[in-house]
C-alpha cells in the first residue's frame, strides 16, 4: 500500500467498491481528486482544509464528505489522524436508486437526482467527538476487510457496517437545489468495474472529461481532443483509460446516451432531433450505442418512461 497526496492509494489491479483506509498525516498535502465519493474521519488532531471552496479547518469528531471529482488537500496543525472511506460512484447510485425507487425511473435518472440532492461537492459534517466516537469501531473493523481485498464471503458485513456508518452520519448532510462548484458541473462518470483502481485524478484527463461533458454534440476527434489537453494521441489515450476505464470516444459515447436520457425524459423533442442535440446524426447508429449503454432503443426508453408515469400519476 503506498500513499501519495496524503491519502491511502490502491492495492493495484483489485476493484473493490468500499475501501477504508487509517493514516496519520504529519506534512502538508497538495489538493488531489479521486473518482470516487469520499469520507474522511478525523479521529485526532486537527488540520486546515484546501479545496477549490477555500479552507476550512477541521478536528476530532469531524466528517469530511467529498463529491467524486473534487479536489482536496490538507495542512496538518502538528499531526492529523484520518480513517478514510473510498465509495465507487455507481455503488453510491445504486443505493440512491432503491433508496427512492419510488420516484426513479432507473440509475441515469439516479444520477442526476443524487447531482441535484447533494449538490455540494465538499461539506464539513460537524459530528463531535462523542458523536464520531461510536464510529471508530465500525470504522476500524472496514478497514480490516477491506484490507484483505475482495472476499464475497465477507462483502455483507462490510456493506452492514457502512450503512452503520451512513445511518449516523447522513442526517447532517446538506441537501441543497443548487450547485455551486464547477467541477462539481464537470464531474465524470463510471467506468468499467475490473479497470477501476484508487488513484489520484490526472489533471489532463480529468480536464479532457470535462471537454466531453461541456460540449458532446461536437464532432470530436482524439487527435483534437489531445491537442485541447496539450498531449498526443497516443499519451491522452493511456492515460484516460487508466483514469475512467474506456477509450475517450466510449466515454463520449456514454455522456451522450446519458443526455440522450434525459432529453426523452425530460422533454418532447422528437426522438431524431434529440438525437441530434447529443451529437448523434445517424439513427441507427445513435440507437445502437444507446442500447448497449441503456439496455433498449432510445424509442422504447421513452415509451417505458411515459408508461411508468402515467402508472404512478
Amino acid at each position: 500500500m503506498t500513499s501519495t497526496g496524503g491519502l491511502m492509494l490502491q492495492e493495484p489491479g483489485i476493484y473493490q467498491p468500499i475501501v477504508a483506509r487509517s493514516r496519520s498525516i504529519h506534512e502538508p498535502t497538495a489538493p488531489i481528486a479521486y473518482d470516487r465519493v469520499k469520507l474522511i474521519f478525523v479521529r485526532h488532531g486537527s488540520a486546515i482544509l484546501l479545496s477549490e471552496f477555500g479552507e476550512k479547518p477541521v478536528t476530532t469528531g469531524d466528517v469530511v464528505l467529498l463529491a467524486a471529482n473534487t479536489l482536496c488537500g490538507s495542512e496538518p496543525e502538528g499531526s492529523i489522524t484520518v480513517t478514510t472511506l473510498y465509495l465507487d460512484r455507481d455503488y453510491v447510485i445504486d443505493q440512491v436508486f432503491w433508496q427512492h425507487a419510488a420516484l426513479l425511473t432507473d440509475r441515469l435518472q439516479a444520477r442526476d437526482f443524487a447531482e441535484e440532492l447533494y449538490s455540494t461537492p465538499a461539506q464539513i459534517l460537524r459530528l463531535g467527538a462523542d458523536g464520531a466516537g461510536m464510529l471508530m469501531p465500525w470504522l476500524d473493523e472496514l478497514v480490516a476487510l477491506s484490507l484483505n481485498g475482495p472476499s464475497p464471503a465477507q462483502f455483507y458485513r462490510l456493506q452492514a457496517l457502512l450503512f452503520s456508518v451512513l445511518d449516523v452520519v447522513t442526517p447532517h448532510v446538506t441537501t441543497t437545489m443548487a450547485r455551486h462548484s464547477p467541477s462539481q458541473r464537470r464531474s465524470t462518470r463510471s467506468r468499467v468495474p475490473r479497470y477501476r483502481h484508487l488513484a489520484p485524478l490526472r489533471t489532463e484527463a480529468r480536464a479532457a472529461a470535462a471537454l466531453l461533458r461541456d460540449a458532446p454534440a461536437k464532432r470530436w476527434t482524439l487527435p483534437g481532443l489531445a491537442t485541447a489537453v496539450h498531449l498526443s494521441p497516443s499519451q491522452l489515450g493511456r492515460i484516460f483509460v487508466e483514469a475512467y476505464g474506456k477509450t475517450p470516444m466510449s466515454y463520449l459515447a456514454t455522456v451522450r446516451a446519458e443526455q440522450l436520457a434525459r432529453l426523452l425524459r425530460d422533454t418532447d423533442l422528437a426522438v431524431d432531433a434529440a438525437m441530434q442535440q447529443v451529437g448523434w446524426y445517424s439513427r441507427g447508429h445513435a440507437a445502437r450505442r444507446f442500447r448497449q449503454a441503456v439496455g433498449v432503443t432510445p424509442s422504447r426508453y421513452r415509451q417505458v418512461v411515459r408508461a411508468q408515469r402515467r402508472f404512478t400519476a
